[in-house]
């Protein structure tokens, strides 16, 4: 068939990693040659190893993952061909190394663990009968995984900079500092000027208040019984004209 497989173009998050990668969902490929009960395989082999992998004859025959150190090659993600077909809703890639269990599982049914190293790695999906194969679609171009780095090589001390990127720093630490000062010291002056304010009415409250000369003047004292009828000089000095006295 002439369909080429292809990472799949939509914008994923680990589109491809260190030991996985998305394909492509391969709709409408297989619509003309499948039957109800046949299915898809996908066989991954190394680059340099594609000109030497053969079909297999029949489903027992599939090469398994565990053998990929060794035959450089396998087969995996069995797949019903009508779940390909146009009108099937699906989902829009197949994740290539996705299983982490069956690697250490040791089962003998085909799996899809993780690839052992960045490839780089060709696949192609092979329709497979009763009766062994009947389609399958090209080799894909080239598939490089990331590589992981290893622990040792990361350098744990940051990079230097350079003299200039120091002195901008500096000055701009020193005009932050500036700022802040300034910006603190109105606060402060704000808050000083009011607290001020607030002590200059009371003391003027209490100096106003304050007063010495409020007294009344001191009211005439009443004379002394008797002295009101007396004449002047006999001991009584009267205030106000004395009161005519009545004899009898």
């Amino acid at each position: 068939l002439p369909y080429v497989p292809r990472v799949s173009p939509v914008a994923l998050l680990g589109k491809v990693t260190a030991t996985t990668f998305a394909l492509e969902r391969p709709c409408c490929v297989f619509d003309q040659h499948a039957d109800a009960l046949d299915s898809v395989w996908l066989a991954v082999a190394f680059a340099n190893a594609t000109a030497t992998f053969r079909n297999p004859p029949s489903r027992a025959d599939v090469p398994p993952y565990k053998q990929l150190s060794a035959a450089h090659s396998y087969m995996t993600l069995e797949t019903a061909a009508a779940e390909f077909a146009c009108s099937a809703p699906s989902p829009a890639v197949l994740r290539v190394g996705g299983d982490t269990a069956c690697r250490d599982q040791g089962r003998q049914d085909p799996c899809n663990g993780p690839l052992p190293s960045p490839g780089p790695y060709r696949v192609k999906f092979l329709l497979m009968g009763c009766h062994g194969p009947k389609a399958e679609t090209r080799w894909s171009h080239p598939i490089l995984l990331h590589r992981a780095l290893s622990p040792s090589t990361i350098d744990p001390a940051p990079p230097r900079r350079g003299s200039d990127v120091v002195v901008i720093i500096s000055i701009l630490a020193s005009l932050g500092t500036v700022l802040a000062t300034a910006v603190l010291g109105a606060l402060g002056a704000k808050v000083w000027g009011s607290l001020c304010h607030r002590d200059l009415g009371t003391s003027t409250f209490a100096r106003r208040s304050y007063r010495t000369h409020h007294i009344p003047p001191a009211l005439p004292q009443p004379l002394p019984p008797g002295c009101g009828c007396s004449p002047p000089g006999l001991g009584c000095f009267a205030l106000r004209p004395p009161a005519p006295c009545h004899r009898n």
